[in-house]
Protein backbone atom coordinates (compact mmCIF):
# COMPACT_ATOMS: atom_id res chain seq x y z
CA UNK A 1 0.00 0.00 0.00
CA UNK A 2 1.41 3.41 -0.95
CA UNK A 3 1.87 6.21 1.54
CA UNK A 4 -0.78 8.31 -0.17
CA UNK A 5 -3.34 5.50 0.02
CA UNK A 6 -2.54 4.88 3.67
CA UNK A 7 -2.95 8.55 4.49
CA UNK A 8 -6.28 8.66 2.68
CA UNK A 9 -7.59 5.71 4.70
CA UNK A 10 -6.44 6.89 8.12
CA UNK A 11 -8.91 9.81 8.53
CA UNK A 12 -11.82 7.50 7.67
CA UNK A 13 -10.82 4.95 10.27
CA UNK A 14 -10.22 7.65 12.87
CA UNK A 15 -13.62 9.15 12.12
CA UNK A 16 -15.28 5.76 12.41
CA UNK A 17 -13.49 4.94 15.66
CA UNK A 18 -14.31 8.39 17.00
CA UNK A 19 -17.98 7.87 16.19
CA UNK A 20 -18.02 4.53 17.99
CA UNK A 21 -16.39 5.97 21.09
CA UNK A 22 -18.80 8.90 21.04
CA UNK A 23 -21.73 6.47 21.08
CA UNK A 24 -20.13 4.47 23.88
CA UNK A 25 -19.69 7.67 25.89
CA UNK A 26 -23.28 8.80 25.28
CA UNK A 27 -24.59 5.35 26.20
CA UNK A 28 -22.55 5.39 29.43
CA UNK A 29 -23.86 8.86 30.34
CA UNK A 30 -27.47 7.81 29.65
CA UNK A 31 -27.04 4.61 31.66
CA UNK A 32 -25.51 6.56 34.55
CA UNK A 33 -28.37 9.06 34.42
CA UNK A 34 -30.91 6.22 34.53
CA UNK A 35 -29.22 4.63 37.54
CA UNK A 36 -28.92 7.93 39.40
CA UNK A 37 -32.45 8.97 38.51
CA UNK A 38 -33.94 5.69 39.65
CA UNK A 39 -31.84 5.61 42.84
CA UNK A 40 -32.31 9.23 43.89
CA UNK A 41 -35.77 10.04 42.62
CA UNK A 42 -37.41 6.62 42.42
CA UNK A 43 -38.86 6.73 45.93
CA UNK A 44 -39.55 10.47 45.85
CA UNK A 45 -41.83 10.11 42.82
CA UNK A 46 -43.91 7.30 44.27
CA UNK A 47 -47.53 8.14 44.97
CA UNK A 48 -47.17 7.23 48.64
CA UNK A 49 -44.19 9.59 49.04
CA UNK A 50 -45.93 12.43 47.19
CA UNK A 51 -49.05 11.97 49.31
CA UNK A 52 -47.02 12.81 52.40
CA UNK A 53 -46.03 16.14 50.77
CA UNK A 54 -49.53 17.05 49.65
CA UNK A 55 -49.90 20.31 51.60
CA UNK A 56 -46.38 21.42 50.71
CA UNK A 57 -47.00 20.79 47.01
CA UNK A 58 -50.16 22.89 47.08
CA UNK A 59 -48.36 25.73 48.85
CA UNK A 60 -45.50 25.62 46.36
CA UNK A 61 -47.95 25.85 43.46
CA UNK A 62 -49.28 29.11 44.91
CA UNK A 63 -45.93 30.57 45.90
CA UNK A 64 -43.87 29.78 42.78
CA UNK A 65 -46.12 28.83 39.87
CA UNK A 66 -43.52 29.34 37.11
CA UNK A 67 -41.00 27.15 38.92
CA UNK A 68 -43.66 24.49 39.40
CA UNK A 69 -44.62 24.42 35.71
CA UNK A 70 -41.01 24.35 34.55
CA UNK A 71 -40.06 21.61 37.00
CA UNK A 72 -43.14 19.57 36.08
CA UNK A 73 -42.26 19.70 32.37
CA UNK A 74 -38.61 18.87 32.98
CA UNK A 75 -39.37 15.95 35.31
CA UNK A 76 -41.83 14.37 32.91
CA UNK A 77 -39.48 14.75 29.93
CA UNK A 78 -36.62 13.15 31.87
CA UNK A 79 -38.77 10.29 33.17
CA UNK A 80 -40.14 9.40 29.73
CA UNK A 81 -36.95 10.21 27.83
CA UNK A 82 -34.83 7.91 30.01
CA UNK A 83 -37.63 5.30 30.26
CA UNK A 84 -37.72 5.55 34.05
CA UNK A 85 -40.65 3.88 35.83
CA UNK A 86 -43.43 6.10 37.15
CA UNK A 87 -44.83 7.89 34.09
CA UNK A 88 -48.36 6.59 34.75
CA UNK A 89 -48.23 7.69 38.39
CA UNK A 90 -46.91 11.10 37.34
CA UNK A 91 -49.78 11.50 34.88
CA UNK A 92 -52.30 10.84 37.67
CA UNK A 93 -50.48 13.27 39.98
CA UNK A 94 -50.38 15.98 37.33
CA UNK A 95 -54.12 15.58 36.84
CA UNK A 96 -54.68 16.04 40.56
CA UNK A 97 -52.19 18.91 40.80
CA UNK A 98 -52.96 20.96 37.68
CA UNK A 99 -56.49 19.93 36.79
CA UNK A 100 -57.79 18.35 33.59
CA UNK A 101 -56.91 20.88 30.89
CA UNK A 102 -53.63 22.23 32.22
CA UNK A 103 -52.54 18.74 33.23
CA UNK A 104 -53.41 17.38 29.79
CA UNK A 105 -51.46 20.17 28.09
CA UNK A 106 -48.35 19.59 30.22
CA UNK A 107 -48.40 15.80 30.03
CA UNK A 108 -49.19 15.71 26.31
CA UNK A 109 -46.27 17.88 25.21
CA UNK A 110 -43.84 16.62 27.87
CA UNK A 111 -44.56 12.97 27.08
CA UNK A 112 -44.09 13.56 23.36
CA UNK A 113 -40.84 15.43 23.98
CA UNK A 114 -39.58 12.61 26.19
CA UNK A 115 -40.63 9.96 23.70
CA UNK A 116 -38.86 11.84 20.90
CA UNK A 117 -35.73 12.11 23.05
CA UNK A 118 -35.75 8.33 23.62
CA UNK A 119 -36.40 7.83 19.90
CA UNK A 120 -33.39 9.98 18.94
CA UNK A 121 -31.14 8.28 21.48
CA UNK A 122 -32.09 4.87 20.08
CA UNK A 123 -31.46 6.08 16.54
CA UNK A 124 -28.08 7.56 17.41
CA UNK A 125 -26.84 4.63 19.49
CA UNK A 126 -28.17 1.55 17.74
CA UNK A 127 -29.55 2.25 14.26
CA UNK A 128 -26.29 2.13 12.27
CA UNK A 129 -25.14 -1.11 13.87
CA UNK A 130 -28.51 -2.81 13.33
CA UNK A 131 -28.68 -1.70 9.71
CA UNK A 132 -25.17 -2.87 8.93
CA UNK A 133 -25.98 -6.26 10.43
CA UNK A 134 -29.39 -6.79 8.78
CA UNK A 135 -29.19 -4.51 5.73
CA UNK A 136 -30.51 -7.04 3.19
CA UNK A 137 -33.46 -8.07 5.37
CA UNK A 138 -34.45 -4.50 6.15
CA UNK A 139 -34.84 -3.30 2.56
CA UNK A 140 -38.31 -4.77 2.09
CA UNK A 141 -39.29 -3.66 5.59
CA UNK A 142 -38.23 -0.09 4.83
CA UNK A 143 -40.33 0.02 1.66
CA UNK A 144 -43.38 -1.25 3.53
CA UNK A 145 -42.78 1.01 6.51
CA UNK A 146 -42.50 4.06 4.26
CA UNK A 147 -46.13 3.45 3.26
CA UNK A 148 -47.65 2.15 6.50
CA UNK A 149 -45.31 3.48 9.20
CA UNK A 150 -47.35 6.43 10.51
CA UNK A 151 -50.54 4.34 10.66
CA UNK A 152 -48.69 1.55 12.46
CA UNK A 153 -47.18 3.99 14.98
CA UNK A 154 -50.56 5.61 15.62
CA UNK A 155 -52.11 2.21 16.30
CA UNK A 156 -49.33 1.25 18.72
CA UNK A 157 -49.71 4.50 20.63
CA UNK A 158 -53.37 3.74 21.25
CA UNK A 159 -52.76 0.25 22.67
CA UNK A 160 -51.79 0.54 26.36
CA UNK A 161 -50.57 -3.08 26.43
CA UNK A 162 -47.52 -2.10 24.36
CA UNK A 163 -44.95 -0.34 26.62
CA UNK A 164 -44.14 3.10 25.28
CA UNK A 165 -40.42 2.78 25.91
CA UNK A 166 -40.37 -0.27 23.61
CA UNK A 167 -42.08 1.75 20.89
CA UNK A 168 -39.56 4.58 21.32
CA UNK A 169 -36.55 2.28 21.01
CA UNK A 170 -37.87 0.21 18.10
CA UNK A 171 -39.06 3.23 16.11
CA UNK A 172 -35.60 4.74 16.40
CA UNK A 173 -34.33 1.88 14.25
CA UNK A 174 -36.82 2.56 11.45
CA UNK A 175 -36.56 5.14 8.64
CA UNK A 176 -39.48 7.22 9.97
CA UNK A 177 -38.78 10.95 10.05
CA UNK A 178 -38.45 12.68 13.41
CA UNK A 179 -41.17 15.22 12.63
CA UNK A 180 -43.58 12.45 11.58
CA UNK A 181 -42.75 10.50 14.72
CA UNK A 182 -43.40 13.56 16.86
CA UNK A 183 -46.83 14.56 15.55
CA UNK A 184 -48.14 11.00 15.20
CA UNK A 185 -47.06 10.27 18.79
CA UNK A 186 -48.66 13.52 19.94
CA UNK A 187 -51.99 12.50 18.48
CA UNK A 188 -51.75 8.82 19.35
CA UNK A 189 -50.96 9.36 23.03
CA UNK A 190 -53.53 12.13 23.52
CA UNK A 191 -56.60 9.93 24.24
CA UNK A 192 -54.78 7.91 26.90
CA UNK A 193 -53.33 11.10 28.38
CA UNK A 194 -56.80 12.62 28.72
CA UNK A 195 -58.16 9.51 30.45
CA UNK A 196 -55.36 9.30 33.03
CA UNK A 197 -55.25 13.05 33.68
CA UNK A 198 -59.02 13.03 34.13
CA UNK A 199 -58.69 10.19 36.61
CA UNK A 200 -56.13 12.15 38.60
CA UNK A 201 -58.18 15.36 38.51
CA UNK A 202 -61.25 13.54 39.83
CA UNK A 203 -59.78 12.37 43.13
CA UNK A 204 -59.99 14.66 46.18
CA UNK A 205 -56.51 13.97 47.56
CA UNK A 206 -53.18 12.34 46.79
CA UNK A 207 -53.75 9.89 49.61
CA UNK A 208 -56.85 8.57 47.84
CA UNK A 209 -54.85 8.36 44.64
CA UNK A 210 -52.01 6.54 46.38
CA UNK A 211 -54.36 4.03 48.02
CA UNK A 212 -56.66 3.31 45.08
CA UNK A 213 -54.93 4.53 41.94
CA UNK A 214 -57.02 4.85 38.79
CA UNK A 215 -59.63 2.51 40.29
CA UNK A 216 -60.70 5.45 42.49
CA UNK A 217 -62.34 6.89 39.37
CA UNK A 218 -62.98 3.94 37.04
CA UNK A 219 -64.29 0.53 37.96
CA UNK A 220 -62.51 -2.47 36.41
CA UNK A 221 -65.42 -2.91 33.98
CA UNK A 222 -65.24 0.74 32.90
CA UNK A 223 -61.49 0.57 32.48
CA UNK A 224 -61.85 -2.58 30.37
CA UNK A 225 -64.35 -0.83 28.11
CA UNK A 226 -61.98 2.13 27.75
CA UNK A 227 -59.12 -0.16 26.75
CA UNK A 228 -61.36 -1.92 24.22
CA UNK A 229 -62.36 1.45 22.79
CA UNK A 230 -58.69 2.39 22.44
CA UNK A 231 -57.98 -0.89 20.67
CA UNK A 232 -60.87 -0.28 18.27
CA UNK A 233 -59.63 3.26 17.66
CA UNK A 234 -56.17 1.88 16.97
CA UNK A 235 -57.47 -0.59 14.39
CA UNK A 236 -59.70 2.00 12.67
CA UNK A 237 -57.00 3.96 10.74
CA UNK A 238 -55.35 0.74 9.59
CA UNK A 239 -58.71 -0.63 8.44
CA UNK A 240 -59.43 2.59 6.54
CA UNK A 241 -55.97 2.49 5.00
CA UNK A 242 -56.34 -1.08 3.74
CA UNK A 243 -59.91 -0.44 2.56
CA UNK A 244 -58.73 2.53 0.49
CA UNK A 245 -55.90 0.49 -1.01
CA UNK A 246 -58.30 -2.37 -1.86
CA UNK A 247 -60.77 0.05 -3.45
CA UNK A 248 -57.99 1.73 -5.41
CA UNK A 249 -56.76 -1.62 -6.78
CA UNK A 250 -60.31 -2.59 -7.69
CA UNK A 251 -60.90 0.65 -9.59
CA UNK A 252 -57.56 0.30 -11.37
CA UNK A 253 -58.38 -3.25 -12.44
CA UNK A 254 -61.86 -2.32 -13.62
CA UNK A 255 -60.48 0.66 -15.57
CA UNK A 256 -57.81 -1.45 -17.24
CA UNK A 257 -60.35 -4.12 -18.17
CA UNK A 258 -62.73 -1.53 -19.62
CA UNK A 259 -59.90 0.11 -21.53
CA UNK A 260 -58.85 -3.12 -23.20
CA UNK A 261 -62.41 -3.76 -24.35
CA UNK A 262 -62.88 -0.26 -25.67
CA UNK A 263 -59.89 -0.58 -28.00
CA UNK A 264 -61.76 -3.25 -30.09
CA UNK A 265 -64.51 -1.57 -32.15
CA UNK A 266 -67.85 -3.37 -32.24
CA UNK A 267 -68.81 -5.04 -35.55
CA UNK A 268 -71.70 -2.71 -36.26
CA UNK A 269 -69.41 0.35 -36.21
CA UNK A 270 -67.44 -0.79 -39.26
CA UNK A 271 -68.24 0.83 -42.57
CA UNK A 272 -69.57 -1.52 -45.27
CA UNK A 273 -67.35 -2.26 -48.25
CA UNK A 274 -68.09 -0.16 -51.32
Amino acid sequence: MSDSTRHRDEPVSRTKDGGVWTKVLVFAVVLLAVVIGYTVFGDALRLSSLAEQESRLRALQTERPLLVYGAALAIYVVVTGLSLPGATALTLVYGWYFGLWRGTLIVSFASTAGATLAFLLSRFLFRDAIRRRFHARLQEFDESFAREGPFFLFALRLIPAVPFFVINVVMGLTPIRTWTYWWVSQLGMLPGTIVYVYAGSSVPSLRTLADQGISAVFTPAQLTRILIAFAALAVFPLAVRYAMRWWGRRRTNSTSDGGSLSRTPPPYSRKPDA
